[in-house]
């Protein structure tokens, strides 16, 4: 699909992928919103969900369904297709692409380990790591790229050693994770990369296989023993089933919170006032971080499919049809959200989905928002010269999710 416009009784359709859409998405995702919050998009071929009432029902929706794995792997060019079924059946057994009852089935076998009490013991070692990673990499005075140098890293470190990842086996563990979220996030375009995804995809379960299988022998203190530890593997989840969920925590545990990382420093610096509040008061870190999540979060929307018709807005969705649900726009809608454009730590009103809702709420969400929450903390406080290098930034071009390619400061 190439860059293009269509104009439809005053509000002009854009190719989401247009530079200048990709990187300031929201004028118009909010035009879009204020046009028709149920909008059937003739270039993308799908129903785009802007409005915050109309997201909330289709994340309740049993018609709304989270399985879209074949469509995806229809994607993948013929000449990549001899992993692909192999890589089907791993996707298969990813939480994000299951509905009720198997997706409620699956996630129990990671509940009590993702709770908010059962993360909060990682803050110590998010500290040490952070003031570890930041005494290497940030020296008074120097010019840097907080992305590359803190955000992307630091996360990647904390899930490795949650999940049990020996540090020496980090850069083709994370290599993997890497191509797989080309094909996850549809940026694999060429045959090539596509096939070097579908294999990423493959060693990264064979990996996850093998690292189970040491763990039922000789058990550690990580997340991988903890779930054995409860039992249901081999009884309400099968060991297959576990390895394919743990490549969806893999290609999940540093990404989002790499994002949120440099979304929020990116707004605290841009805001001197802003900035100034937080370094006065350390505990609204955490404040700052929920509100990026909200105004400019990681995840931009999520892909469902109708499981049948269905009424939305006004509009019959047919079964089989594409929607797009739009939380960047949901979370800045003013039926909502008073001053939704304004970044405000003291924000009290109102249910962002910067984390999704529901069933299908992000599962990792508590540590995502310790790491992310530990990590701006200690900048802020510890970096009191900190400051943005420049004004140039660009985005990833992404349907899905909202990432710097860097972020240059001087520390």
């Amino acid at each position: 699909m190439t860059p293009t416009t269509l104009t439809r009784t005053g509000f002009t359709e854009r190719y989401l992928l247009d530079p200048a859409v990709n990187a300031d998405p929201y004028p118009y995702l909010d035009a879009m919103r204020d046009h028709e919050p149920v909008f059937w998009s003739q270039m993308h071929r799908a129903w785009f969900v802007t409005g915050y009432d109309q997201v909330m029902q289709c994340l309740r929706d049993p018609a709304v369904s989270a399985d879209r794995v074949r469509p995806l792997m229809d994607a993948v060019p013929e000449g990549a297709r001899e992993d692909a079924e192999r890589a089907f059946g791993i996707l298969s057994s990813w939480m994000v692409f299951n509905d009720p009852p198997n997706h409620r089935r699956l996630r129990q076998v990671f509940q009590e380990q993702f709770a908010a009490r059962a993360v909060a013991r990682y803050r110590t070692f998010t500290e040490r790591a952070t003031h570890a990673m930041l005494a290497r990499k940030a020296a008074p005075g120097r010019a840097g790229d907080l992305y590359a140098d803190i955000a992307k890293p630091l996360p990647a470190l904390v899930f490795a050693r949650w999940l049990g990842v020996p540090q020496a086996h980090g850069p083709s563990f994370w290599y993997w994770n890497a191509k797989v979220a080309d094909l996850v996030l549809g940026t694999a375009q060429q045959e090539s990369e596509y096939r070097t995804s579908l294999q990423s995809l493959c060693s990264l379960e064979d990996y996850l296989a093998d690292l189970v299988a040491q763990r039922q022998a000789d058990p550690k203190d990580d997340l991988i023993s903890s779930v054995l530890a409860g039992g249901r593997i081999g009884d309400t989840v099968t060991t297959p089933e576990f390895v394919g969920m743990l490549t969806q925590m893999a290609f999940a545990g540093g990404e989002t919170t790499s994002n949120l990382i440099a979304n929020t420093m990116l707004a605290l610096l841009s805001q001197p006032e802003l900035l100034a509040a937080v370094r006065a008061e350390p505990e609204l870190g955490a404040a700052a971080v929920e509100e990026t999540l909200r105004l400019d979060g990681p995840s931009k929307m999520s892909v469902r499919n109708a499981a049948r018709d269905f009424e939305l807005g006004g509009h019959t969705v047919h079964a089989g049809d594409r929607i797009f649900l739009v939380t960047a726009a949901a979370n800045r809608d003013p039926a909502k959200f008073p001053e939704p454009d304004r970044f405000d730590l003291h924000r009290a009103d109102g249910t962002h989905l910067g984390f999704g809702f529901g069933a299908h709420f992000c599962i990792g969400a508590a540590l995502a928002r310790l790491v992310a929450g530990v990590v701006v903390s200690v900048l802020v406080r510890d970096h009191p010269q900190l400051a943005l290098d420049g004004q140039r930034l660009a985005w990833q071009p992404s349907l899905l999710n909202r990432s710097l390619t860097a972020l240059p400061v001087r520390y």
